[in-house]
């Protein structure tokens, strides 16, 4: 049945409603939910949606992945809603545009959102699908989130004033961009609470899961790509980035997907699995190549992250990896159990050991490279020579991972942010700063107090909502 889904640690084997997942995000075991089963679309429906608007796209894409738990009716407002104009600055409603490179190289562009990054995408819709099952059920929701950049501004934007959710936000003191933490300041307040942690991402990262873990805290809710509602919402793009990219329906496609903790790609992997023709996926790291290492060696070992010029991807444990654990150990939760306790306990698992090859990855039509600073800068600058476009950090990491990789198919490189948010590397590539949005002007004036300081301890951080709820 379309909308079920199960945990990757449940062992019975339990279904939960799509709509029930939304409000849990971490499963009771500690597992991620998937769908029982994926459901398909034809290249026939892909042929009707080729001239579709984004809105009309999305719907056809997630109602077979939300089933029959959110009314068709409502399902089109929220998407309508989430993706209009005044959201994400189109006036020709194609939301997630594709703009050519050179060749058959594009990026597409998914930060028009109203907070100049991907994220918005899904947690544009996933604050409206939360809202509507709490107003459903009379319920109310705490949610805990982390954020190493764009996944704090994103969500506050979506949630801010939603009167059923309370919304605290965990990210690291050191790392983030100038006008990531602004973005997030600014948005304090109401049901908005910000915390400062002094750590890493993955510190911010292991303090939701460990409250998640506890009796007092379990029913926390989650916005981070944790959440299958958020997979579930940025599947649709790949499907308007290849038709927007191929020439004849039924075509294959390859996409280059900055990754850091695996939600963007293992969407792409979803919309693979569902039918649609993508021969390769490539990962794109930076310094922190804990999943480059992965894909071509099999193993996946801890490496303390470092900060870089693209910190959203500062990760060194990636979340959603677990989903793609799960089908790759044939859905087995014994064995997926097994494999993230050894991880968690050593810092290190290896393919092999589960009579695994470490060849699975590209036969599933994974490829990975990383990048440096440098071959940042010289991306950003080759790229607006060649087409003047300006892409930032992150999708540069894209575009020069991606180019090793390119062959006569086209290639689709994901571009996550928008440059205002980080103009010192577009400046140091470029030698100018890109005039801002005049909705982005002026947006580092911050009031005092809008983060709650804390220390990476799991008792402080317990102390602080119970005194906010």
């Amino acid at each position: 049945m379309e909308g079920m889904l199960t945990s990757t640690r449940d062992i019975e084997k339990k279904e939960i409603s799509y709509t029930d997942a939304l409000l849990q995000g971490l499963a009771p075991d500690g597992g991620l939910y998937v769908p029982s089963e994926y459901p398909q679309i034809s290249i026939e429906e892909l042929k009707h949606l080729k001239k579709s608007s984004y809105p009309e796209l999305a719907f056809e894409i997630k109602k077979k992945l939300v089933g029959d738990f959110i009314s068709e009716d409502k399902l089109k407002i929220m998407l309508e809603t989430a993706y209009s104009e005044p959201k994400f600055n189109t006036k020709n409603l194609n939301t997630v545009p594709v703009n050519k490179i050179e060749g058959n190289l594009f990026v597409q562009n998914l930060s028009l959102g109203p907070t100049a990054a991907f994220k918005d995408m899904a947690m544009q819709v996933l604050g409206q699908e939360m809202d509507h099952v709490l107003n459903q059920k009379d319920e109310k929701l705490t949610i805990l989130g982390a954020t190493s950049g764009d996944t704090g501004s994103s969500a506050e934007a979506a949630f801010k004033g939603l009167k059923n959710i309370k919304l605290f936000m965990l990210s690291p003191k050191i790392g983030m961009s100038d006008f990531q933490r602004a973005q997030m300041g600014n948005l304090t307040g109401e049901n908005i609470f910000n915390i400062s942690v002094e750590g890493r991402f993955d510190d911010c990262q292991d303090l939701v899961k460990g409250l998640k873990n506890t009796e007092e805290f379990k029913k926390l809710g989650a916005v981070n790509s944790i959440n299958w509602g958020r997979i579930s919402s940025q599947v649709p793009y790949y499907v308007s980035g290849y038709l927007q990219a191929v020439e004849n329906v039924g075509d294959a496609i390859d996409f280059a997907v900055p990754s850091g903790n695996f939600g963007n790609v293992l969407a792409g992997y979803i919309a693979k699995k569902m039918g649609l023709p993508i021969r390769r996926l490539i990962i794109a790291t930076n310094e922190n190549n804990v999943l480059d290492k992965l894909i071509k060696t099999g193993i996946y070992e801890l490496t303390p992250a470092e900060i870089t010029s693209s910190p959203s991807m500062d990760i060194s444990k990636a979340s959603n990896y677990e989903r793609l654990v799960f089908d790759i150990l044939q859905r087995d939760p014994e064995k997926v159990v097994k494999y993230m306790t050894k991880f968690n306990e050593e810092g290190k698992v290896d393919f092999t050991e589960f009579g695994i090859d470490k060849s699975i990855f590209s036969e599933m039509g994974f490829s990975s490279g990383s990048s440096t600073h440098q071959n940042r800068l010289d991306t950003i600058k080759e790229v607006y020579d060649k087409c003047g476009i300006i892409i930032e950090t992150h999708t540069a990491d894209g575009v020069f991972v991606g180019k090793q990789f390119k062959e006569e198919l086209p290639m689709v490189c994901m571009q996550t942010a928008m440059p205002v948010k980080f103009e010192n590397v577009i400046e140091e590539s470029l030698g100018f700063i890109p005039e801002r949005e005049e909705r982005f002007k002026g947006l580092e004036d911050i009031k005092e107090g809008s983060f709650h300081l804390i220390n990476n301890n799991e008792e402080e951080l317990k102390d602080y909502i119970r005194k906010t709820s």
